[in-house]
């Protein structure tokens, strides 16, 4: 049943930012409740504001919606405010569009986008009156699912999620609602059953590909609390779980008409994405590895798709999202399209990724005309060395060169991001990030004498701490303990003195949770209970970050924090998540983790030979780079640039 306004209305003035509770927007879908067969709510584990700037859920949102039969809604986390209030009047979470509890919804699914929103997840089950446990779910009950980057390593949420999506949602999403589709028509609804057989169900979604049910693998462990074996309970159930991946993204579903939020918004503008995947092979990126291959849009269905959005959503900026634009093969042209077509409209182009070379500044410097509102870099590490090992392929000469060029053509201000606590960092890696710093800090005083420069010099220096995530080369590795990490910010903050430089860095506190988390198993779900339990709500935000209820939630629950965060794992052990495939072969894990330790550096398979980390012939699908606007399709890797 849903929630009256005039409810709901009494609530509201109670809170912040009641816009976050209302729906209504400008495109969202109310379909008759009972005119579709199947209800899904999309269950975004923070606030509104960040929940609505992720394309994942514009895609998935869009692309369900468009189906007659099926019905997709949206929920956020509610602010502790909000949760008050509800609590309160014993009121249930409820999905925007429709106002109903998430426990009338068929299919519940979350996205994992940061581990340390785990614990916003359980809440939101519990607020929406689901059974917090997998296990204690009828058929009265919904399904919960969950993708995203967090589904690549499952383990720790697998007692609270019935199945979880491997890769790429639009591939997989309208497969997984028609199974739960046909189960819900056999259902007997007069009993208030919304599937006739739940067990049923989640064995014929186990078939699905890219599909993880947890319930059917059996974890054994060996005494020393390393993994013995994973093994499936039933036949029929795959021993390896790969993910599923857009070939084609031109062919794919994009949404030229997404929900335009009534309040502000993290990333409030166009979101146009021009490639999915990055070639680069960062040792610690964990979006490197998993999006892989690259797959380009053509130029010509990105300027379709900007035509429709602008005219859709009277936004004023076009974000060309990626993980790395300046990549795109013809960025260039496409912002000169761009720009040509919308910079009279006053609708600005922006980038929010650059490389460290002059090339992305003379890019920037032609969308930022007259408006130089910053520019962020990002080395990673302080030495040479350091950045072989992590195959950062950039250097010392190409922040230099990057930084004369942007504050000679009128930038002020500069950001650079590093990481500390990276495999084989020594303090020569420290003094590193303060030198490369104290010289970027050197080339604008000498920009700001020449007379370039309106306003004063600011180098902000941001530092977080190397968080070892599965299926990377550096998975085996294990974190820097929370003192050594925050004696290296001490170190870096007394060498960056300077009014020149503003130093940032990131909690280490914070970090050894999400640590935890990201090389967790199953037997993490008791501890994320208690620590739920005990209060915790949106860990990711510094002004809600409980660590002592995180230490004694573990404590209570006979588990070792350490042994899942600071371990280094040995190179044979079965991880968590071996029995889960993003694609990339283990084979070529390995051989980056050793190409690591001598500092060997791999070469990005676009720009020279492949790689052979196992992606294309895995899942079937070829690195497209298109973006120059001719179709490449099988052309041999070397012939594509």
């Amino acid at each position: 049943m849903k929630i009256p306004f005039e409810v709901l209305n009494r609530i509201l003035p109670l809170v912040r930012r009641p816009g976050r509770y209302v729906g209504g927007e400008l495109h969202a879908v109310v379909k008759e409740w009972e005119s579709v067969r199947l209800r899904m709510v999309f269950a975004f584990p923070d606030v509104y504001e960040v929940g609505m700037s992720h394309l994942g859920l514009r895609i998935l949102y869009g692309l369900v919606n468009q189906c007659e039969d099926f019905l997709m809604e949206r929920t956020f986390a509610p602010w502790p405010d909000m949760e008050a209030e509800l609590r309160k009047q014993g009121l249930p979470l409820f999905a925007l569009e429709s106002r109903r509890p998430l426990a009338d919804f068929e299919v519940v699914g979350f996205t994992l986008q940061y581990e340390m929103s785990y614990t916003n997840l359980i809440n939101m089950l519990d607020l929406g009156s689901i059974p917090l446990k997998s296990s204690e779910r009828t058929e009265q009950h919904p399904l919960v699912i969950a993708g995203g980057p967090g589904a690549f390593n499952p383990e720790p949420l697998t007692d609270f999620i019935d199945a979880f999506v491997l890769g790429e949602g639009e591939q997989v999403i309208l497969e997984v609602l028609r199974v739960v589709e046909q189960h819900h028509q056999l259902a007997n609804l007069e009993n208030g059953a919304k599937f006739r057989d739940r067990l049923a169900l989640l064995r014929d979604l186990a078939r699905v590909p890219g599909v993880y049910v947890p319930s059917f693998y059996e974890v054994k462990y060996r005494d020393d609390g390393t993994i013995e074996e994973v093994e499936p309970l039933e036949e029929g159930i795959p021993r390896l779980v790969v993910r599923r991946v857009v070939a084609d993204l031109d062919q794919a579903f994009f949404p030229t008409s997404p929900i335009v939020p009534n309040i502000e918004v993290v990333h409030d503008r166009i979101m146009l994405e021009v490639f999915r995947g990055c070639q680069r092979g960062c040792r610690f990126c964990q979006a490197g590895m998993v999006y892989r291959p690259t797959r380009e849009r053509a130029v010509a269905t990105l300027v379709q798709q900007t035509k429709e959005l602008v005219r859709n959503t009277g936004y004023n900026e076009i974000s060309l999202t990626s993980l790395s634009t300046g990549d795109y093969g013809d960025v260039q042209g496409l912002i000169r399209r761009l720009l040509k077509e919308y910079q009279a409209r006053g609708i600005a182009v922006s980038l929010p990724s650059l490389r460290i070379d002059s090339f992305s500044v003379s890019l920037a410097q032609e969308v930022q005309k007259g408006r130089k509102t910053g520019l962020t870099f990002a080395p990673e590490a302080g030495t040479q060395r350091l950045r072989n090992v992590i195959n950062k392929g950039v250097t010392a000469e190409d922040l230099f060169a990057a930084a004369t060029a942007a504050f000679e053509a009128g930038w002020s201000s500069i950001k650079l991001y590093f990481m500390v606590g990276l495999p084989t960092e020594e303090i020569e890696d420290l003094d590193g990030i303060a030198a490369l710093a104290h010289k970027v800090a050197e080339i604008g005083t000498v920009a700001a004498r020449k007379g370039r420069l309106k306003k004063r010099i600011q180098v902000t220096v941001s530092v977080s701490n190397f968080v070892p995530k599965a299926h990377t080369p550096f998975q085996w590795e294990g974190q820097h303990p929370v003192a050594d990490l925050k004696f290296k910010h001490e170190y870096l903050r007394q060498r960056l003195r300077d009014k020149r430089i503003k130093y940032n860095w990131h909690d280490a506190n914070l970090s050894f949770w999400e640590a935890v988390l990201a090389k967790g198993d199953r037997r993490l779900g008791p501890a994320l209970e208690k620590v739920w339990q005990k209060g915790s709500r949106f860990d990711g935000w510094s002004e809600f970050f409980q660590p002592e209820v995180w230490r004694s939630s573990f404590e209570e629950a006979g588990l070792d924090p350490q042994f899942y965060a600071n371990r280094k794992i040995s190179i044979d052990e079965i991880l968590p998540w071996d029995h889960l495939s993003s694609g990339v072969s283990r084979e070529f894990l390995q051989d980056e983790y050793q190409a690591a330790m001598t500092g060997a550096i791999t070469e990005d398979c676009r720009l020279a030979d492949c790689t052979v980390c196992g992606v294309c012939a895995s899942l079937g699908v070829n690195l497209v780079l298109v973006g120059s606007g001719e179709e490449i399709g099988d052309v041999p890797v070397s012939d594509r640039i």
